[in-house]
């Protein structure tokens, strides 16, 4: 059976890219989101995949390209459909937010097909990932400094809940956040739709970081494997689980000094930073209020007064 996805068509066992059209630009030119559809060789489930939904979010981006040319269709059962780029604008500027309409993209879903430029793209994604029976949403921190996790976004009183969170397991970046998302975040508006669904948080980099988006794809290889796509097996590791944060911001300005490395676990009353002067003198020192795992800093070393600096993940255990 032929599948299609905007300008994209694939018989079983072919691949083809295209683009699936959303508006036009300020001169009044198309625009569409660059799209690919693999579809295998034989029948089975159908996997969405996409990218940068927030602009300069690039690690995505670079799973992306470097996984569509390792899969084979005549060696896949079932079909992934992949938009590589969601966030058009954000993406021409190297933006986080859509410049059109100073929106966030990952708090647009479900989107709306007659809305602002933002809801129109979250209504085309949204349209095509309900096609799936899985949803794999690749982020980063961003340009702070995060560790590669997985987030599930459903909430924990989630019917879908324990699916979700047996495919953030099965990717496999070493970490899960288990926390309930905001309200238009797609692994929130998916699984209400009856389709699991996680983000993938590679890492934080401005451009991006091989080491993350290597994850990224050895993630995507094992949900295609443990999933049936592809003929293995897969055997899920546990996991270092999140479901809180506690967020650190500066007393003063000046300039920051970690004591912790990223990704070490911290104890309660232990220093996390020191903000000091441009000539080194002390200034203050900032501790933990709980134990937990030093989650994302801020990349710059510059602060003001009540500036973020850091996450610590709290309650923590291992699924």
């Amino acid at each position: 059976m032929t599948t299609t996805l905007g300008t994209a068509s694939a018989d079983p066992g072919e691949i083809d890219t295209g683009r699936l059209e959303v508006g036009e630009t300020r001169d009044g030119s198309p625009f569409g989101l660059p799209v690919a559809v693999i579809n295998g060789e034989r029948s089975g489930k159908t996997l969405y995949i996409q990218a940068a939904s927030d602009g300069d979010e690039l690690n995505g981006v670079g799973v992306v390209q470097r996984l569509v040319p390792q899969l084979d269709p005549t060696e896949l059962a079932g079909t992934i459909l992949i938009v590589g780029i969601v966030n058009y604008h954000a993406f021409q500027v190297a933006q986080h937010r859509n410049p059109i309409d100073d929106t966030k993209m990952n708090r647009a879903y479900p989107g709306t097909e007659t809305g602002t430029s933002s809801e129109r793209i979250a209504h085309v994604t949204f349209e095509t990932a309900m096609r799936a029976d899985l949803v794999l949403d690749l982020h980063q921190g961003s340009t702070s400094r995060m560790i590669d996790e997985v987030r599930v976004r459903c909430g924990k009183r989630h019917r879908l809940h324990s699916s979700c969170l047996e495919l953030a397991k099965v990717f496999g970046c070493g970490y899960i956040l288990d926390q309930k998302g905001p309200e238009g975040q797609l692994a929130r508006a998916a699984p209400d739709e009856g389709v699991p669904t996680v983000d993938p948080e590679l890492g934080g980099a401005v451009g991006w970081d091989e080491t993350s988006i290597q994850k990224g794809v050895e993630g995507i290889f094992n949900v295609l494997t443990y999933y049936d796509f592809l003929e293995g097996s897969v055997d899920p590791s546990p996991q270092t689980r999140a479901r809180g944060f506690e967020q650190y911001g500066a007393s003063c300005g000046g300039l920051i000094s970690f004591q912790v490395e990223l990704g070490e676990r911290v104890q309660r009353g232990e220093t996390l930073f020191e903000v000091t002067t441009p000539f080194g003198e002390p200034k203050t020192t900032v501790s933990a209020d709980s134990d937990g795992i030093l989650w994302r800093t801020r990349r710059l070393p510059q602060v003001a007064t009540g500036e973020y600096v850091c996450s610590v993940a709290t309650d923590i255990d291992e699924h």
